[in-house]
């Protein structure tokens, strides 16, 4: 069985893109690490946010390390440095994990002003595939018709989240990044993953 997933992504190249939830990146990386060994070649992207700014979740410095480690690549962290995404066909799928409401609300209204923004923009243009994965306190408050407007968009494809406390944050909703690989695999296919909504985990 290990075998069969390692091949489903073998040479696959996939731009990683972190937006700054920054609580979740630390459950991020070891997707990373399992994507790169089911045979991705990795392309880190940081927006703005995770590039620069030092927060009680990590440090700047130490997550750089750890990225670089996986991917062996220097991190796109401009705008200029993610915009030939899109003229030389550089990737083949984008991977947005996390995605702040931030990230989505501007994806959704067309502005890119960082480079995340700019990679999924780049993507788009080739009519490639970007993933989201959500992470955002206003999933089902201010940016639910941002996210609706999104899981109707071509080529985008959602990683299926759930709400991750009902109960002291009835708006927040969050990816279940287990399921990211095989997202990945069905969006480099054209399908969409289902169910996109899961229930509340089992305490």
């Amino acid at each position: 069985m290990q075998e069969i997933r390692e091949a489903r992504l073998r040479g696959v190249k996939i731009g990683a893109v972190l937006t700054g939830s920054h609580c979740t990146i630390k459950d991020v990386i070891p997707q990373l690490w399992l994507l790169k060994e089911e045979g991705a070649d990795i392309y880190p992207i940081f927006s703005y946010t995770v590039n620069e700014v030092d927060n009680r979740f990590y440090k700047v410095g130490e997550l750089k390390e750890q990225i670089k480690e996986i991917t062996d690549k220097e991190i796109i962290n401009s705008i200029v440095g993610a915009e030939p995404i899109g003229p030389q066909k550089i990737l083949d799928i984008v991977v947005v994990a996390p995605a702040t409401g931030n990230s989505i609300a501007k994806l959704a209204n067309g502005i890119v002003d960082t480079p995340a923004l700019m990679a999924i923009k780049a993507q788009l243009r080739n009519q490639r595939p970007v993933v989201i994965a959500i992470s955002t306190n206003d999933a089902l408050g201010i940016n639910a018709k941002n996210i609706g407007m999104l899981l109707n968009m071509k080529n985008i494809f959602f990683v299926p989240f759930r709400q991750d406390d009902p109960v002291k944050k009835a708006n927040s909703m969050v990816a279940a990044l287990d399921l990211l690989r095989d997202t990945i695999v069905c969006a480099l296919q054209g399908k969409q993953i289902q169910p996109v909504i899961l229930g509340p985990v089992k305490s």
